[in-house]
């Protein structure tokens, strides 16, 4: 058995209840996957964003919103950020639930 130190544990992320997990391109900061919080205009605040910087095993955005990858090894997908608010956004994509599952399963990419 192995225990964890209680301060060790991160605290639990804002409330994502009724919230559409989501891929939104933007004009000129690039693509990202999270939760919709709101949209006005251009203007989106997305949740636990991770910003999709390289992907394979789909053809387009919207093929990974549907299907996800199908080879999350050769993605590279950054830690996600709790909030982030992105400015001309371009297009959103609501994801499936077998999107989402293989979107949180590409491991974190960092130097």
């Amino acid at each position: 058995m192995e225990y964890i130190r209680k301060d060790s544990i991160a605290p639990i992320p804002a409330s994502r209840v009724g919230l559409q997990y989501v891929i939104c391109r933007t004009y000129s900061a690039g693509v990202f996957a999270g939760y919709l919080k709101s949209r006005i205009g251009q203007e989106v605040v997305l949740l636990e964003a991770r910003r999709i910087y390289y992907w394979e095993g789909a053809a387009t955005l919207s093929q990974l919103a549907v299907d996800g990858t199908s080879n999350p090894a050769a993605c590279k997908f950054p830690v996600a950020v709790p909030r982030l608010e992105l400015l001309q956004a371009i297009e959103i994509l609501e994801c499936t639930t077998k999107a989402q599952e293989s979107i949180a399963s590409v491991k974190i990419w960092e130097l």
